[in-house]
């Protein structure tokens, strides 16, 4: 899911120049506080004006700072409600239909963010959606150079079939479990954005106290961002495209079938070309392929398939326009004009500008095709490509350099009480899966400072299965790493983490079965933060024992008992010697335990299960229907190790 940059905020709010008090945006109609802790109410008002704040027949005092901000705090209330709140200055402000209860936020990338119209069910769900007691309030999408003092205008909305649609589906999913067995009022404040890596939301005082992340100096400003990002971009197409002078005016010959690309780079079609060495790049580039055609299929009618394109395509045909389409998400489908084809050799250029994010070609292979007559000429695979230009007048994107979603979205909202944190995040950042170990656990370490709660519950959902199944490799997989860089979460207190390996989607990153993954978060929530006495994880992998060829596993967190989902023999295991090299193996559960072996391979050093980018075979679950965390027994080098953040 993308978004269009909704604002920069270059300088903190200077609330009192505004005649009349008013609260920060956090506060409207419908607000969710938290149950039995301190509630507290701020905002902006003319410096030294008294403020009082009227809640169920209380009131705290406050007065306005020399920057015009107050701030006052309430004891802490039991869950009910409807209630009013007011807040009396030079002027009044009322609240209605204020709420306590538990308030939860939820934050991370576009699996986070997802909605659930998006989602499995959709206008089943919808429908059925009528909670007056659950409510979200969206954070809106913002960047930062600095941390600000309040978020962008937004308001608290009441799940119902006109709003539920919007909201965050892991968010509601979890915040309905919850309702449901509390029977109280449950708030969830969403503060995700797709695409996010996790540099951003993490605060430049944790990111300058770890040295192997080698903080630098951050820009201040829109003026110093954009000096910043061309010479990145100078030194990164230097390296790129070496001995390729500017491009200047000799772009208009880049369409022509005569055209030389010889000393051109190439970019793998389909796939995103921030992944294929232009990381950072927003801008525009060319793709061109040739295709040999035979006389009869030059002479059939014929239609030029793309698929999907981030975000706008001019394509040309022996330098012909046949098309173009001003959006990301839409796929490209081009009529050949009769008699533009000839027998041999044919070029189709595309020229991509990309804004933010994802830049190229993105989807299924199938579907890059030149269809003529009956045939099929696939076109997925190695395309010339040279880049024409990076972005002019670009502005900070929240991948751009470290802090800025946390000094926008975050650092605002963190004076308010809350009882604990969902996260569903790490895509962005598994090509670098070993520094995310680190990065990961500063990210909770900072946010619980944040909140001034040491043990603020953090529980969080592992990546969820993606790309196709004869695309994993038992030996490399960065997904993997990221996953397990996920789980050594774990052993900081008041931590949980969901495993989604079995309810992924090999071709959609973006798995719509986000009623299981709110319900798996909720389960470490109920059993944790509210005593419920039930199962909250699959079996976590505590120790092995080689015993005559054969890998004995022991496990924690198996619940009722470990169990066989495909039956007796179970997928998802590989073993290797000491040569390193892993190699499927068979596998059975024996009481307890987990016995791996593979036939001609009588000294077996370790095991790994799930080690790939799609586990979605993996058959360890526990009886009560939870699956097992991926998991390693050595502790062998990473591919990952030694790639770092670049900003």
């Amino acid at each position: 899911m993308r978004h269009i940059l909704a604002a920069i905020l270059p300088f903190f709010f200077c609330g009192f120049a505004h005649a009349e008090a008013r609260l920060a945006s956090l506060f409207t109609d419908h607000l969710v506080l938290q149950r039995e802790m301190p509630i507290h109410i701020w905002g902006w008002a003319r410096p030294g004006e008294k403020i009082t704040v009227l809640f169920k027949g209380k009131s705290a005092a406050a007065a306005a700072d020399g920057k015009g901000r107050w701030r006052a705090v309430l004891g802490p209330e039991p869950a009910g409600g409807p209630y009013t709140l007011k807040v009396r200055g030079d002027n009044t402000i009322t609240l209605r239909d204020v709420v306590v209860g538990e308030v939860w936020v939820a934050s991370g990338q576009s699996n986070m963010e997802m909605p659930v119209e998006e989602c499995n069910a959709a206008a089943a769900e919808i429908a059925k959606s009528s909670f007056p007691l659950i409510r979200q309030f969206k954070v809106p999408d913002t960047v930062a150079f600095k941390p600000a003092d309040d978020v962008g205008e937004a308001a608290w909305q009441v799940a119902s079939p006109e709003n539920t649609g919007a909201f965050s589906a892991a968010g509601y999913y979890f915040a309905r479990e919850l309702h449901q067995e509390l029977g109280v009022p449950v708030g969830i404040i969403n503060v995700s954005w797709g695409g996010s890596n996790i540099e951003t939301w993490i605060s430049s005082q944790a990111l300058s106290a770890w040295p192997e992340f080698g903080m630098k100096d951050l820009p201040e400003n829109a003026a110093q961002f954009s000096t910043l990002y061309h010479a990145r971009m100078a030194g990164l197409l230097a390296k790129w495209q070496p001995g390729l002078p500017e491009a200047k005016d000799s772009t208009s010959t880049w369409k022509e079938a005569g055209f030389d690309d010889g000393m051109w780079p190439t970019l793998y079609a389909p796939k995103c070309w921030e992944e294929q060495g232009l990381e950072g790049l927003d801008g525009v580039v060319w793709y061109r392929r040739a295709v040999e055609l035979t006389a009869e299929q030059a002479g059939s009618e014929a239609v030029l398939e793309l698929g999907t394109i981030d975000d706008y395509d001019e394509t040309y045909l022996n330098g012909r326009l046949i098309g173009e389409t001003r959006a990301w998400d839409t796929p490209r489908s081009y009529g050949v004009p009769k008699g533009l084809l000839k027998p041999g050799k044919n070029v189709v250029a595309v020229r991509v500008t990309d804004t933010r994010l994802c830049g190229g070609f993105y989807g299924k292979a199938e579907n890059l095709t030149l269809k003529s007559g009956s045939a099929g000429l696939p076109l997925a695979g190695d395309w010339k490509a040279r880049v024409e230009s990076s972005l002019d007048g670009k502005q900070p994107d929240f991948n751009d350099f470290p802090t800025l979603l946390f000094n926008a979205m975050l650092h605002p909202i963190t004076d308010f009480p809350a009882r604990g944190v969902i996260w569903y995040q790490g895509e962005a950042n598994a090509p670098r899966a070993a520094q995310y170990v680190q990065a990961f656990q500063r990210l909770i370490s900072d946010w619980r400072r944040r909140w001034a709660q040491p043990r603020l519950p953090f529980y969080f959902v592992q990546l969820a299965s993606y790309q196709p199944l004869d695309m994993n490799d038992l030996n490399k997989s960065a997904w993997a790493e990221l996953r397990d860089a996920q789980r050594q979460a774990l052993r900081l207190p008041d931590t949980g983490m969901a495993v989604a390996t079995d309810i992924g989607d090999a071709n959609d990153i973006h798995p719509r079965n986000k009623q299981e993954v709110g319900r798996r978060l909720a389960l470490h929530a109920l059993k944790d933060q509210y005593g419920k006495k039930i199962t909250a994880s699959g079996p976590v992998y505590r120790s092995m024992r080689v015993k005559d060829g054969r890998v004995e596993l022991s496990f924690t967190e198996a619940g009722g008992g470990l169990a066989a989902r495909g039956g007796a023999a179970m997928r998802g295991f590989a073993v290797a010697d000491e040569r390193r090299q892993f190699l499927p193996a068979q596998a059975r559960i024996e009481g307890d335990k987990v016995i791996v072996s593979r036939p001609g391979m009588p000294d077996p050093v370790a095991v790994r299960y799930g080690w790939v980018d799609n586990p979605e075979e993996g058959d360890l679950f526990s009886r009560d229907g939870l699956p097992a965390s991926p998991f390693r027994t050595d502790d062998w080098p990473w591919t990952t190790e030694g790639q770092r953040y670049q900003f």
